[in-house]
């Protein structure tokens, strides 16, 4: 066979492949190809949107565990208390500074680990392991380890490490407790930050770097004009991703701080556990998770375009 006719089968099997792709799916074949997604969907919705639909109802109306007689509809009266609690908007804020202070600071502790990790030297393989080992820690036991054996005020590391220089003992979890918790959630979140811009560097094309080094570049160039753009997108999604899991912690606070002193260091999932299950105000509570829901959902959207957005402009 000619190498003619080889191009021209070729050719006919491309435009074949591309005809197929371009046809019109039938309503037959859609629901055909979306079949086996079905059960999948309704459990889902099962288990997270009746839910939700069961909070927004709880919501409009002034429910408390106490008074169970009283269960009366009140409308939206219950987000407009909440417009007027100064106590949530206190949790609001440390919500976004525990999230965004977390976040951020692991995602450059994330990236300078993995520019090492991506370098070969003996041992790469063992260290890697153990700078990965906190991501696998449960939360409660990192809130155990650090309030315990690291920031406790008599017989803590930190403290041990601070009276070398002779500094006085610090209560960290009472004097600086958004520092405490920071401290905590950074060391568990890092290791999966790395991981992500791991990725992104071994995904680099080789011969790129090759180029910018015969032109003359210096590893800073090299980084900031070449690496650092081909890693936008796994940066971004580390920090979505770590913005939706960071902004829903309980743990830490609960176990750590309680939230305390007062309420310097309780974020919105903490406060609503507390109108929940302390104050028995079901009517609130459902409100208040209501917001964080809808807030939520508008950050990551945003977060999602700018996403989808980076890979078109690839394209």
């Amino acid at each position: 066979m000619s190498t003619t006719t080889v191009d021209r089968l070729e050719g006919a099997r491309r435009d074949a492949r591309k005809a197929a792709s371009t046809r019109p799916i039938s309503r037959a074949e859609g629901w055909r190809r979306r079949g086996p997604l079905l059960p999948a969907l309704i459990f889902t919705i099962i288990v997270t949107q009746l839910p939700f639909l069961l909070t927004i109802w709880y919501s409009l109306h002034s429910r408390n565990l106490l008074r169970p007689e009283a269960d009366l509809f009140v409308g939206f009266s219950n987000y407009l208390d909440i417009a007027r609690d100064s106590t949530f908007r206190q949790t609001a804020v440390n919500s976004v500074v525990i999230t965004l202070g977390c976040v951020l600071v692991a995602m450059i502790l994330g990236i300078v680990l993995a520019l090492l990790l991506d370098r070969p030297f003996f041992g790469r393989s063992v260290a890697r392991t153990m700078l990965i080992t906190p991501f696998l820690v449960m939360p409660v036991a990192t809130s155990v380890l650090w309030s315990v054996a690291l920031l406790n005020p008599t017989y803590g590391l930190f403290n041990w490490a601070l009276g070398l220089f002779g500094i006085e003992a610090v209560d960290w979890t009472s004097t600086y407790p958004v520092i405490a918790i920071l401290m905590a959630l950074v060391w568990q979140w890092t290791p999966f930050m790395m991981l992500l811009v791991l990725a992104g560097l071994q995904a680099q094309p080789k011969d790129v770097l090759e180029a910018a080094s015969v032109d003359g570049a210096n590893s800073w160039l090299t980084f900031r004009l070449i690496t650092l753009p081909h890693l936008r997108r796994f940066i971004e999604l580390g920090v979505l991703l770590g913005i939706i899991y960071v902004v829903n912690t309980f743990d830490q606070i609960y176990l750590m701080t309680a939230g305390g002193p007062g309420t310097a260091s309780a974020n919105l999932p903490f406060y609503i556990y507390q109108r929940a299950f302390l104050g028995f105000d079901i009517g609130q509570a459902a409100a208040m998770g209501v917001v964080v829901v809808i807030a939520t959902i508008i950050v990551a959207s945003a977060a999602l375009r700018l996403i989808f957005r980076s890979f078109e402009v690839k394209e």
